[in-house]
């Protein structure tokens, strides 16, 4: 029986998704569908945004569900949530887009608080209830540049916003110790600035990929954040 040359190929590792702040699993689906079209099993997380503890709780369980050794991705806020959960035996690497790393005993917060020279403030509103949520009328301008207006636009509109109990929350385990760890730099981010990155990045031993892209980078890289995923998921990775 002649084989279907259009079918994709079955591939050995799963591919787990975590998004960031202010946005939602939707942001994804570039990347989803690539990765999906390559006979990679791909799962997403949707965090609550809420709780540090609950999206870590959450990217635990999708990982779990996997069928395979998993790539854990975790964009902006999302990369503390896979610094966390990322130690789960199942994960054989971690990427990182845009995103913070934490070690332990360290939040979000203290990341974001560290002053970069020259580097622009992301412009956060002051908390309210308990949340924070960016200036809408700023929010293309800081977050997704790159990406089509009415697009970005509408983002900063449908913003989720974001607990302050899961900004704060400290690190108690640090996978990128012991996990080979991918690094996708966004050059032009106005929300975590290029240098935070790059520092970020070196003391955990991330191999480092630069892009020229807003914040938004699974938005306005797809390709490139498919082609880093492809990296980690080869087998004989170094630590």
């Amino acid at each position: 029986m002649a084989l279907d040359s259009s079918a994709p190929l079955s591939r050995t590792a799963s591919v787990v998704l975590v998004h960031g702040a202010f946005v939602d699993a939707s942001g994804w689906r570039r990347v989803y569908d690539t990765l999906l079209q390559e006979g990679y099993e791909v799962l997403v997380v949707q965090n609550s945004a809420v709780t540090f503890e609950q999206d870590v709780e959450r990217t635990k369980s999708v990982i779990a569900e996997a069928k395979h050794p998993v790539v854990l991705v975790g964009h902006s806020y999302g990369g503390a949530v896979i610094t966390e959960a990322g130690s789960e035996e199942k994960v054989l690497g971690l990427v990182y887009l845009a995103a913070f790393v934490p070690d332990v005993g360290e939040s979000v917060f203290d990341l974001a608080s560290q002053e970069v020279p020259g580097a622009e403030k992301a412009p956060l509103l002051p908390p309210k209830d308990g949340f924070i949520k960016l200036d809408p009328q700023k929010f293309a301008a800081a977050f997704s540049a790159d990406i089509d207006p009415a697009e970005a636009q509408f983002m900063g509109a449908a913003q989720r916003p974001w607990g302050l109990e899961a900004v704060q929350s400290k690190i108690t385990s640090a996978a990128w110790k012991s996990k080979p760890s991918f690094y996708l730099l966004a050059t032009e981010d106005r929300m975590i600035p290029a240098q935070a990155q790059a520092a970020m990045a070196a003391r955990a031993g991330a191999t480092v990929v630069k892009v020229s892209s807003s914040h938004a980078v699974m938005l306005s890289q797809p390709e490139e954040v498919a082609a880093l995923i492809r990296t980690a998921a080869k087998p004989n990775q170094p630590n």
